[in-house]
């Protein structure tokens, strides 16, 4: 490697300062069914702009939209990220943080990520546990805590069929027996199918959904790099949406060229499938838009080849004009970097009548571009099923005056009072917002 470019890359490392471009668009410009997509700028060093973590001071919260009001459901958790609500009201946090991967911070570059990752507050070690939450007197705060499964493998999705139980593991899906309202599950998981993981294993958060009738189980997987540069066969089975069948764990890809699709829920209007996907890194403060979508069977979402539709990134090697020619574009871009890994929909919350109909995004924010975007949660309008509409603040303030981090949202989730859960794994809180008194 060029002198120079160590010696700058080890610069980025061992300060962490921001640097790199910086936007010229709004996180608005990037935002809704025709987002704007400047030309990439790719640059010697990619934009490095931490929001270093710190937590929550003393008496601080994030702030509510107008007519809501927000408290703690739970605090003193571990890095909480995913939520699931039982049928009987309990609540489980997924308390979970990256498995070890060290093929992952090989290199220079590797390194740098590493140490990136580090001052956002996502290099501790996973707690790899479930949690369930009771709230059995039913005043917005968790009097219970119970430890409901552990010794995981960096869990992340939930899902309940009948009395199965299913995780996903960063390395398979599991099935757990469960009976409502117990506390804990002291049985070992029977596994259902092996997921993509290894040595590797960049994104590892596997989420997973079952079909209304419960049949089927939808998995989400996400790449094994920002655009394939760890080889396009590390990739198989990866950036996709895998169907299982929960009878005989057979499985095949739903959907694909899905750079890292975390949240998935179903729409209630329409009934489809819809996902909230991390879109790649590294050509410029603007690209590419993250987004929402509704998930078409047999579909080819770009990745790595082409971003937003048939935009070639000319960084993947080889090219594939073939399937670029296959690539549709999303249904709704929610701003460049903004890491939107939380979706949920709307029905069943009592928050004001503007919330009634669309889809709520945990927005973890960025490192990747300046200013910062994300670490809010924000609303989506929908109508007849689509989106339509500018996105609507829900949760702001989670960055301070300094531009550090008190907490990064993530998972979010509809309880049984019609309130909006949400993980806060930088705050290791969940939050709990609710229409104003």
């Amino acid at each position: 490697m060029h002198k120079t470019r160590l010696a700058l890359l080890i610069m980025v490392a061992g300060t962490l300062a921001a640097c790199g471009e910086s936007s010229t668009l709004q996180v608005s410009d990037g935002t809704g069914p025709s987002p704007k997509l400047p030309e990439p700028n790719k640059t010697l060093i990619p934009t490095v702009n931490i929001a270093p973590a710190i937590g929550w001071p003393e008496g601080t919260k994030p702030t509510p939209a107008a007519g809501t009001q927000v408290a703690a459901f739970a605090e003193g958790l571990d890095h909480p990220r995913w939520l699931y609500v039982l049928p009987n009201g309990d609540v489980l946090v997924a308390e979970t943080n990256a498995p070890p991967k060290p093929d992952d911070a090989k290199g220079i570059r590797g390194w740098v990520m590493e140490k990136v990752m580090g001052r956002a507050g996502a290099a501790v070690p996973s707690p790899n546990r479930i949690t369930l939450l009771r709230d059995a007197d039913h005043d917005g705060v968790a009097e219970t805590r119970t430890v409901f499964l552990k010794n995981l493998n960096s869990p992340f999705g939930m899902a309940l069929v009948g009395n199965d139980l299913y995780v996903a593991d960063s390395d398979k899906l599991l099935r757990f027996p469960y009976q409502p309202g117990e506390t804990s599950i002291k049985e070992a998981g029977t596994p259902v199918v092996d997921l993509p993981g290894g040595s590797i294993n960049h994104h590892w958060t596997k989420n997973v959904v079952a079909s209304k009738d419960g049949s089927k189980l939808y998995v989400s997987v996400g790449s094994n790099s920002n655009v394939g540069e760890n080889g396009l066969e590390a990739e198989q089975g990866r950036a996709a949406i895998w169907e299982v069948d929960r009878a005989t764990g057979q499985h095949r890809i739903f959907a694909s060229g899905l750079r890292n699709p975390n949240g998935m829920a179903w729409e209630p209007q329409s009934g489809k499938l819809w996902t909230a996907v991390n879109e790649r890194d590294e050509i410029g403060s603007d690209l590419v838009p993250d987004y929402i979508t509704s998930v078409q069977d047999g579909a080819f979402y770009g990745w790595p080849f082409s971003y937003y539709g048939q935009h070639v990134d000319v960084r993947v090697s080889p090219q594939n004009p073939d399937l670029v020619a296959k690539a549709i574009a999303p249904d709704y871009a929610v701003g460049p970097h903004t890491a939107s890994l939380g979706l949920t929909f709307a029905d069943g919350n009592t928050l004001p009548a503007q919330f009634s109909n669309g889809a709520f995004i945990g927005q973890h924010g960025s490192w990747n571009r300046k200013p910062h975007s994300g670490y809010k949660v924000i609303f989506v309008p929908f109508e007849a099923g689509k989106p339509k509409g500018q996105p609507v603040d829900v949760l702001t303030g989670f960055l301070n005056s300094d531009e550090k981090a008190m907490g990064r949202p993530v998972g979010v989730v509809i309880d049984k009072q019609g309130d909006l859960l949400v993980a806060d794994d930088v705050g290791n809180k969940v939050w709990r917002v609710s229409a104003a008194k």
